[in-house]
């Protein structure tokens, strides 16, 4: 089951992220909220740069693979790679995995 953690921005978006763990790694990852991002393709980059990484990376490591993923000129518009890092380490640290509602 997938496991759901939410970040807010200090200006206000939502960063939300549900993953899959298998093997102590993050097997499948979704990332969604209500921010903005040009190009489009940079948010594949970011979900796809989650999966594989250990389940203990930390928040700075999650960081540095999503700020690596990202495509040359990329732009995120009201929210940063460490919001969506945050929101996968909620994700794996709730106690009760949930389905998104």
């Amino acid at each position: 089951m997938p496991r759901h953690g939410e970040f807010k921005t200090p200006g206000g978006k939502l960063v939300v992220a549900d993953v899959e763990l298998e093997g102590g790694r993050i097997a499948a990852a979704e990332v969604t909220g209500d921010f903005f991002l040009e190009p489009e393709t940079a948010l594949a980059a970011m979900t796809a740069a989650l999966v594989g990484a250990p389940a203990d990376a930390s928040e700075e490591e999650l960081t540095a693979r999503l700020d690596a993923a990202l495509p040359d000129g990329a732009e995120l518009i009201g929210f940063t790679t460490s919001a969506v890092a945050a929101a996968v380490r909620r994700a794996i640290d709730e106690d009760t995995p949930r389905e998104r509602a």
